[in-house]
């Protein structure tokens, strides 16, 4: 991985940085997305002994920390398989590894456990309407449905593209494409010819965006599952798309090192969509990772394998750069924002917390605990708990190499930090405090099922 370089801002943005205490150790590029294992697909009720384990000291449901309180909730450990993937809806936590198993989590407990006919689920996003998307390693997207009778029953009811739409472009020589990521080879355009690297939804447009190393994106009509449209966005693997809920835009970050914007228009005959490059919102040297966007306050958060976290505002209708948020020492290699809170997760096996306060944002937590690189991280916004005077918390759900997920809690987002230092000079600072620090218990050795 690339380490992290010095940052700066032409509008002396407060950054921050943590303790000097704090160590983190390089951890191996190699983390398995080249060999994905293979298996036949069936969906199948809960196992009944689950693989995973609360660690010693948590009872089931247990928790680290004091009710209320910043913290570790819990965590689970899986008895093999890195988790590459997860999702939150409501009380619900989906999570995907390599192995062939996406487990459904309740009040961390497991509820239930389906497989896929691919064993690396490399990203999970849930529709309003139930339908659980997951996109893999061999290039499919497989959709799936709880059992309305049981919902401990999960079935797959689908697949993007759809058989009968593959099957009709086949036999059309004119649906074929040239793929450049694996050697020039055909294919037809409307399935990915490489893995799935990220999903996201529209649900105010009905649109479903999948990003391919391939380096396309497509387009998805939830409604009938019908590919719209496949973008050659990229001169490398896209790994992250986002559609941000205003103004019709797309995000797309690749290996190349680019952020481009996107603008969904109508086509000019039909139903059919048209996305229009609108700009090239980044160009670096590091590969972009992760992209995120709050909708409400209309940010854009990028997360680069140089460790930095860079964002821009939304405003008049364009991207105007905001800063440079640096707080890992490796690769970020996920983003996720609720409210005015967004997380990073890196390959240095950290976690880091900022609040964002108008055009600024201060450091609020390091969270460590993690034996493996963090892959992949969700959050969601608690209903304010009564006696809790309003204050704000927040869950945040971490999947890692490491093969566990942690549960933490971020409580009184709104309060100050312990420590704010404005300072003038291009790259601000704002160093935590050690009780900024919360360590989850490493992973123990993995639990054997009785």
């Amino acid at each position: 991985w690339v380490t992290t370089r010095s940052s700066s801002t032409s509008s002396g943005r407060t950054l921050p940085r943590w303790p000097h205490g704090y160590s983190c150790s390089s951890y191996p590029t190699t983390d398995g997305d080249a060999s994905p294992s293979r298996y036949g697909g069936s969906s199948t009720p809960p196992t009944p002994k689950s693989p995973w384990a609360h660690l010693p000291g948590l009872g089931a449901g247990g928790a680290v920390a004091e009710p209320g309180a910043t913290g570790l909730i819990a965590s689970l450990v899986k008895e093999d398989g890195h988790v590459y993937s997860l999702a939150a809806t409501g009380d619900v936590l989906y999570t995907g590894t390599d192995s062939r198993n996406v487990r459904v989590w309740r009040d961390q407990r497991e509820l239930a456990g389906f497989r896929t006919a691919s064993g690396l689920v490399k990203a999970i996003v849930v529709a309003d309407d139930g339908r659980i998307f997951t996109g893999h390693q061999d290039g499919k997207v497989r959709v799936w449905r709880a059992d309305a009778d049981n919902p401990a029953v999960h079935r797959q009811v689908g697949s993007l593209p759809k058989l009968k739409d593959y099957l009709k472009s086949a036999v059309n020589p004119t649906s074929y494409v040239e793929t450049q990521r694996r050697g020039r080879q055909r294919a037809v355009w409307l399935r990915h010819s490489d893995a799935v690297s990220s999903l996201s939804l529209n649900e105010g447009a009905g649109l479903l965006y999948t990003a391919s190393w391939d380096r396309t994106f497509k387009v998805w009509r939830l409604s009938d599952s019908k590919c719209l449209e496949s973008v050659s966005a990229h001169d490398d693997a896209v790994n992250t798309v986002a559609a941000a809920g205003f103004e019709s835009v797309v995000f797309t970050g690749s290996a190349d090192g680019t952020v481009k914007v996107w603008r969904r228009e109508m086509a000019p005959k039909g139903d059919a969509t048209r996305h229009v490059l609108e700009t090239v919102l980044r160009k670096g040297e590091g590969a972009v990772t992760a992209i995120a966007v709050s909708p409400e306050d209309r940010v854009v958060y990028v997360g680069s394998s140089d460790g930095l976290v860079t964002f821009w505002h939304w405003v008049d209708g364009e991207a105007r750069y905001g800063g440079v948020l640096k707080g890992h020492r490796m690769a970020v290699m996920c983003l996720a924002v609720a409210g005015n809170v967004v997380v990073s997760g890196s390959a240095d096996r950290t976690l880091c917390v900022w609040r964002r306060d108008g055009a600024e944002h201060v450091g609020l937590a390091l969270l460590a605990g993690h034996t493996g690189p963090v892959k992949c991280v969700a959050m969601d916004e608690e209903a304010a708990a009564a006696g809790s005077g309003g204050d704000r918390r927040f869950v945040v759900y971490s999947g890692s190499l490491d093969g566990s997920v942690k549960v933490w809690r971020l409580a009184d987002a709104e309060a100050e930090p312990a420590t704010t230092v404005r300072v003038t000079e291009r790259t601000a600072a704002a160093p935590a405090q050690p009780s900024q620090v919360w360590r989850g218990q490493p992973a123990p050795a993995a639990y054997a099922e009785a």
